[in-house]
């Protein structure tokens, strides 16, 4: 498809969080989403068809800020995971929605030995 169609592309917040809910769980050393507001501090790891309740998408003027909330595995380097998790939620918001990224803010809500 070479041919260029006018007109402007307008993606969903509900869609670019399940994009970015996705590319979270890709990788390595995240074992799960949770909700922003953990109840009594326990953090619950969302099933995969709830994985949005986990990333907060605000459209800015230049671009969408992206909170994630994440469980991360016990015995990885947090700061490597979470470099790992902005380098992967940029690529697929560039590649797969065409949608600038502002920022993305890591939010470690728990860690736990994979089961």
């Amino acid at each position: 498809m070479a041919e260029v169609i006018q007109g402007n592309l307008h993606v969903a917040n509900d869609v670019l969080a399940d994009i970015v809910g996705n590319a979270a769980m890709e990788c390595y050393g995240v074992v799960g989403m949770t909700a922003p507001n953990a109840v009594d501090g326990i953090a619950k790891i969302l099933p995969k068809s709830r994985l949005r309740r986990g990333v907060v998408v605000t459209p800015e003027d230049d671009g969408v800020k992206v909170d994630l909330y994440v469980v991360i595995e016990y015995g990885t380097n947090i700061q490597t995971v979470s470099q790992n998790l902005r380098d992967q939620v940029a690529f697929a918001l560039k590649e797969y929605a065409r949608v600038p990224m502002k920022d993305v803010e890591v939010h470690v809500q728990d860690v736990k030995v994979r089961g």
